[in-house]
């Protein structure tokens, strides 16, 4: 059986605004949920796809029992390794959930809570996004997982118009995958790519 929406062009979901991050921080931390605050923060720094996300290791992101501020991850769909930071917040919040619940090295760094010696499942990540999206009285229909990936990415071209770097930090191999994915019009990058010339 096919894909509802195969070969249908389904409007992209909304990135997340520099108050909207804050509104679903605050929220996180006064209510005490660690590791959605971890899982909140990570997905937002780090512009990783679920897939990739949610298989990260504790090793992958910490070394001696320290929190990296950066680190590179091999995607798995394009197999094209990609480097993040990991902003001071977020290591703050990784920290204290990977020592509250004695993670070693090789654990998943988000384990299930059903399923032993394996990573959160996609659909439970999907009802926290949906959680922490209703929870600050945003539509839940017009966000989603994939909300996340693109939120930091979004800030980041609204305050440099620097596509480049955008797609270096999403691991496109394509700029045309950059400008479809931000969403950009075809002459307004057409204008920032000719302004960049050397």
């Amino acid at each position: 059986m096919d894909a509802w929406n195969k070969g249908i062009r389904v409007g992209q979901k909304k990135a997340l605004k520099l108050e909207d991050i804050w509104r679903i921080r605050i929220r996180l931390e006064l209510e005490k949920r660690f590791e959605e605050l971890s899982l909140f923060n990570l997905a937002v720094d780090s512009k990783l796809r679920s897939c990739d996300l949610l298989s990260l290791k504790v090793r992958d992101v910490s070394r001696s029992g320290t929190v990296l501020s950066r680190t590179t991850i091999r995607q798995q769909k394009t197999h094209r390794e990609v480097q993040f930071e990991i902003t001071p917040k977020t290591q703050q919040a990784l920290s204290q959930w990977i020592f509250t619940n004695h993670l070693e090295m090789a654990d998943y760094l988000f384990p299930s809570y059903r399923r032993k010696g394996q990573h959160l499942s996609y659909h439970y990540y999907l009802t926290l996004v949906n959680r922490w999206v209703s929870d600050i009285g945003l539509d839940t229909s017009q966000y989603g997982t994939h909300s996340l990936r693109r939120t930091k990415a979004s800030l980041i071209y609204a305050k440099t118009k620097n596509l480049r770097a955008i797609q270096l930090l999403l691991g496109h191999a394509k700029l045309e995958s950059t400008i479809e994915y931000l969403g950009v019009e075809i002459e307004d990058a057409l204008r920032i790519s000719e302004s960049c010339e050397t």
